[in-house]
C-alpha cells in the first residue's frame, strides 16, 4: 500500500519571516537551477516575498537571466497597462526589477480574441517549457487557489471561469467599487498546478487560518479548492502563527 505523501508546514515567527521562507524556496530552487520555471502568484500575500527577491538580485544574489515564469491567472477584459491586471503588477511588483527576459515571462492574456484557443496554448507553452519547478500559491478565504472557486474539479486544465461573488468582494479594495471588478477571468486549472514539481503555498494572517486548517487537515473536497493539493510530493505551506492557529497538529 502506498503511503499518501504528507505536506511540509512551515511556521514563521511572523508575516515578514514567512516572506523570507518563501523567498528562501524560490532562491533555493534557482540555486540548483538557474533556468528553472517559475509558477507565479498575485495578491497581497506574495508582494513581500517579491521585494525580497529584487533585493537579493540587486545585491547579486539572484540572476534571472534563464528563468521561464508562468502566471496563474488574468482578469478577462484587463489589458497589460490596466493598473489592475495581473501583468500589471507582475512587471510593478517583480520583472521590472530584475533581469528576467520579458518573452520569458508569461502571464494570460485578458484580452484574447480567442479565449478557448488562448488557453489550450497556454498549457502548450508549460508543456514546451517543462513543465514548473516551483508553484507559487496563495489562498483565498473560500479556498480558492488562483481563480480556481468552490466546485473546481482536481482534473480542471487552464480555462475561462466565472467569479464568485465572495473572489469579487475580496478583490474590491483594488478598485473603486465592486463593481468594476471583471466578472470573468482566465486561471490555470487544478490540474495544471498539480503537475508543478514543486508547490508552495503561503498564507498569513488570522482570517485564513480556517481555511488553511480545512485544506491541510480535512478531508480533500472540491468545496474547498486548497483541499485537492493534498498528498503532492512537493507540498510546502508556509504560514505565519496566525494563519496556522487553527491546526489541530
Amino acid at each position: 500500500m502506498n503511503k499518501v505523501a504528507q505536506p511540509t508546514i512551515v511556521v514563521a515567527s511572523n508575516k515578514e519571516d514567512a516572506a523570507r521562507c518563501t523567498a528562501d524556496l524560490i532562491h533555493e530552487t534557482l540555486r540548483e537551477n538557474p533556468a528553472s520555471v517559475l509558477g507565479l502568484a498575485t495578491g497581497g500575500t506574495p508582494i513581500g516575498v517579491y521585494r525580497l527577491l529584487v533585493e537579493r538580485f540587486l545585491a547579486g544574489e539572484l540572476d534571472f537571466s534563464a528563468v521561464t515564469t508562468f502566471n496563474l491567472d488574468e482578469y478577462i477584459g484587463l489589458g497589460p497597462e490596466h493598473g489592475q491586471s495581473y501583468r500589471y503588477f507582475m512587471q510593478q511588483q517583480l520583472f521590472d526589477h530584475v533581469n528576467v527576459v520579458r518573452e520569458q515571462t508569461h502571464v494570460p492574456n485578458g484580452l484574447a480574441s480567442d479565449i478557448s484557443r488562448h488557453v489550450t496554448e497556454y498549457e502548450e507553452q508549460i508543456q514546451q517549457a517543462g513543465g514548473i519547478d516551483l508553484q507559487l500559491l496563495g489562498i483565498g478565504n473560500n479556498g480558492h487557489i488562483a481563480f480556481n472557486e468552490p466546485g473546481s474539479a482536481a482534473a480542471s486544465r487552464t480555462r475561462k471561469v466565472d467569479l464568485t461573488e465572495n473572489t469579487i468582494e475580496a478583490n474590491s479594495r483594488f478598485f473603486e467599487s465592486a463593481e468594476d471588478v471583471p466578472r470573468h477571468a482566465i486561471t490555470m486549472g487544478i490540474g495544471t498546478i498539480l503537475e508543478s514539481r514543486r508547490i508552495v503555498l503561503m498564507a498569513t494572517g488570522k482570517a485564513k487560518a480556517q481555511v488553511v486548517q480545512a485544506s491541510l487537515e480535512g478531508p480533500a473536497d472540491p468545496v474547498n479548492p486548497a483541499s485537492l493539493l493534498q498528498g503532492h510530493a512537493g507540498l510546502t505551506f508556509v504560514l505565519d502563527p496566525e494563519s496556522a492557529s487553527e491546526l489541530q497538529l
